[in-house]
């Protein structure tokens, strides 16, 4: 990062020096993405608690969670009632009417709360009207002038203090075993009081005044504690904005920076010839992108395009037409696939398709000997090797081409900046070329592939196999079980997925609204679930376990064991998304399916159903999970397509699922939703086309700290990805 006055390193202070984190609880939030005092204040809640409204007893609704000022009428009874449960009772009163109130296993309760003292109480409303109760409520002393004509947080020169509980709207963060509410919410005032000064106003002043947005100051306080609904919508209205308009920004400069370099122009060849060497048709989709990718690649400028497809749709035959267009003109391709197994996939497919047609194809992988990769590596520069498939070891200083003019990479968001560039600049501005299995809404991807232009590609070639789902609870465990052994039996393969690695890991945000994380004893974690199979439930089944943080060689081992057919099952977590085919494989078993995003659960299914036997994707959903969750599951239940269920899971839950915990290159969402923020979005787009009309390269004064934050924000990417 640039730093000068204006990007003050406080910002970039480590997170252990903030008061009350320290060394444990650093390891805690740098599992939340908390390193820096700048990512504290800019951990944003992802729910509020409305805790200013305080109610009369004689006002309450049974079931509604509220605050109640009452006064304690007698002091607290404690009851050991068994071991391990531990009752205080009292009744308090107000002027209506009269309420009791129960804490289990909270004895310090007996003698926290003093008879006659006036209290305000936070928790669900139970029993009947005539007899309301109220269990394990959250408790403080009433505050002077903690009333409803005074809202604590309504003077915003008096913020309240952290630790305050009620009379107050309460933050609620994504947590991670061993944090609470209370930790993060007091580690963000404190950062937020250290840092209010330093926080740089990204917006041009000349934007901030045209759409009436409040300062970064503002913003930052009253996301985090505001002091009413009002100043919340004034502060994500702002921050909202903020983050749609640096990235729409960041994306028109690099779609700029592409138009402004000259590309070498290929002759386009007739594709008849090309389509008549293949045993099956092309469908409409697949030859409207190779058209779409071609007349880029006629042009006088650098092709930047994207494939988008679903699992199976045909995409590497898109990428092979291209190929064969480039070899016609007499030059080289480089297809950069993000593991060697998928590297040795694409290698087969490719090899077959195109070198029937006289295209020599060659790999290039981590793996190969010494002397295989010199020998790789001469053919190469010499030009004997017209299209070279591979992993990240094409990017290495040894690889040389003889006329480099076309750039294929394969699920790009799994690529850095970094290395994609240093691929292309192993040629003099060659065309690039992206395909991704992600389906993604075309709102969605013009935005987060601002810089390439987009070809969809929705249409299944014939005869792909319909894949069953089913929705299921703990209750069909056993019947799971053993139509594994049924399929096993038979000579199929099956896949098992776990949301998580270890029992400790981070859980997703998503449904935890208390002040410690989920319990994650109703996560599957896959080594734990691993164990279990192996030993307990399939004892006598060839069983391989798969996930990121295994060393590469022993993850190719295993992956490789199930592609030929060594493993009947393979138990892994979401790294098998992206992967290896295995026709073969006829059942694909979710665990804990709610907790993945339903784009992502789309992906996982299609590791099946890819040979000619019929298919199976069954969800396993947990008992805690909601009617949303369920809703969402339905979903997919009742479609194969992938670009309809994103297009749901957009409306859901927001743009973060289509890319689980993975890095694409571009940085994620901390508070903007493409699908309920579309006409902020709009806005941005706008304002970013104003600023740019008037000062292309962001040179002026009042875009400085604009051009620093889009520096940072790639720099930051880029070093997340190498």
């Amino acid at each position: 990062m640039k730093s000068d006055n204006h990007t003050p390193a406080l910002l970039e202070t480590s997170i252990r020096y903030i008061k009350g984190v320290g060394e444990a609880r650093e390891k805690l939030m740098e599992k939340l993405g908390i390193r820096t005092l700048r990512d504290l204040v800019g951990y944003f809640p992802r729910a509020y608690q409305d805790r200013t409204i305080i109610k009369s007893i004689n006002e309450l609704v049974i079931g509604e969670t509220v605050c109640v000022r009452a006064m304690a009428a007698e002091n607290p009874k404690l009851s050991r009632i068994r071991k391990g449960l531990d009752l205080v009772k009292l009744r308090a009163v107000d002027e209506s009417a009269s309420i009791e109130i129960t804490f289990f296993n909270q004895a310090y309760v007996k003698d926290a709360i003093k008879q006659g003292e006036t209290y305000i109480f936070y928790g669900k409303i139970s029993g009947t009207l005539l007899r309301p109760e109220m269990n394990s409520p959250l408790f403080e002393r009433e505050q002077p002038h903690s009333g409803p004509d005074s809202v604590p947080g309504s003077n915003p020169a008096k913020k309240p203090a952290a630790a305050q509980i009620t009379g107050r709207i309460i933050p609620i963060y994504p947590l991670t075993a061993g944090l609470s509410q209370k930790n993060i919410m007091n580690a963000v005032r404190y950062g937020l009081d250290k840092c209010a000064d330093e926080l740089p106003d990204v917006l041009p002043n000349s934007i901030a005044g045209h759409y009436e947005l409040c300062r970064a100051r503002y913003a930052y306080e009253n996301i985090h504690f505001p002091a009413n609904l009002k100043e919340l919508d004034i502060a994500r209205r702002r921050l909202i904005f903020e983050e749609l308009f640096v990235l729409v920004t960041a994306m028109k400069l690099l779609r700029e920076k592409r138009v402004e370099k000259t590309g070498r122009s290929l002759k386009t060849p007739n594709f008849e010839e090309f389509y008549k060497e293949f045993p099956f048709t092309l469908t409409g989709a697949q030859k409207r992108a190779i058209d779409e990718a071609s007349r880029d690649m006629a042009s006088n400028k650098p092709m930047n395009r994207l494939i988008q497809g679903d699992v199976g749709s045909g995409k590497t035959v898109i990428a092979a037409a291209c190929c064969w267009m480039t070899w016609r003109n007499g030059y080289q391709s480089a297809f950069m696939a993000p593991t060697e197994i998928l590297a040795k996939q694409h290698y087969q497919s490719l090899s077959t398709l195109l070198e029937p047609l006289g295209i020599k194809v060659g790999i290039l992988t981590g793996s190969m000997t010494a002397k295989n990769k010199r020998d790789t590596y001469e053919k190469l520069n010499l030009g004997e090797i017209d299209l070279i498939v591979g992993t990240h070891a094409l990017i290495s200083e040894a690889v040389n081409f003889k006329a480099l003019a076309l750039v294929i990479t394969d699920e790009q968001h799994r690529f850095g900046v970094n290395q994609r560039s240093l691929l292309t600049e192993k040629g003099d501005s060659p065309h690039v070329l992206v395909m991704s299995a992600t389906p993604i809404p075309r709102t969605l991807a013009l935005i987060i592939y601002g810089d390439l232009d987009v070809s969809i590609v929705d249409e299944m070639p014939p005869g792909r196999q319909e894949l069953k789902t089913h929705v299921v609870s703990e209750f069909h465990r056993e019947r799971s079980y053993d139509f594994v052994r049924k399929l096993v039996s038979e000579g199929r393969q099956v896949y098992i997925i776990c949301p998580m690695v270890d029992e400790d890991e981070t859980l997703e945000a998503g449904d935890s609204s208390g002040d410690s994380a989920e319990n994650s004893n109703d996560l599957k974690s896959v080594k734990k679930y691993y164990e279990t199979l192996s030993k307990k439930v399939f004892p006598d089944l060839n069983i391989e376990l798969v996930h990121g943080k295994m060393p590469t060689k022993k993850k190719d081992a295993a992956m490789t064991a199930f592609a030929s057919g060594t493993a009947d099952i393979l138990v892994a977590t979401t790294v098998v998304e992206v992967g290896v085919d295995v026709p073969n494989a006829a059942l694909i078993i979710i665990e804990n399916a709610d907790r993945f995003g339903l784009s992502q659960l789309h992906q996982l299914r299609g590791r099946v159903g890819r040979g000619e036997y019929e298919s199976h994707c069954v969800l396993f959903r947990t008992d805690k999970s909601g009617e949303i969750s369920r809703e969402r599951l339905n979903i997919l239940k009742s479609s194969n397509d992938g670009f309809k269920i994103a297009e749901e899971d957009l409306k859901l839950r927001g743009p973060g699922d289509f890319f689980g915990s993975r890095q694409h290159g571009l940085p994620e969402m901390h508070i903007a939703n493409f699908a309920t923020d579309m006409l902020v979005l709009h806005q941005a787009q706008n304002a970013a086309e104003t600023v740019l009309q008037s000062d292309p390269e962001l040179k002026s004064f009042d875009n400085r700290k604009l051009k620093e934050q889009i520096e940072r924000l790639f720099e930051i990417n880029a070093d997340k990805m190498n």
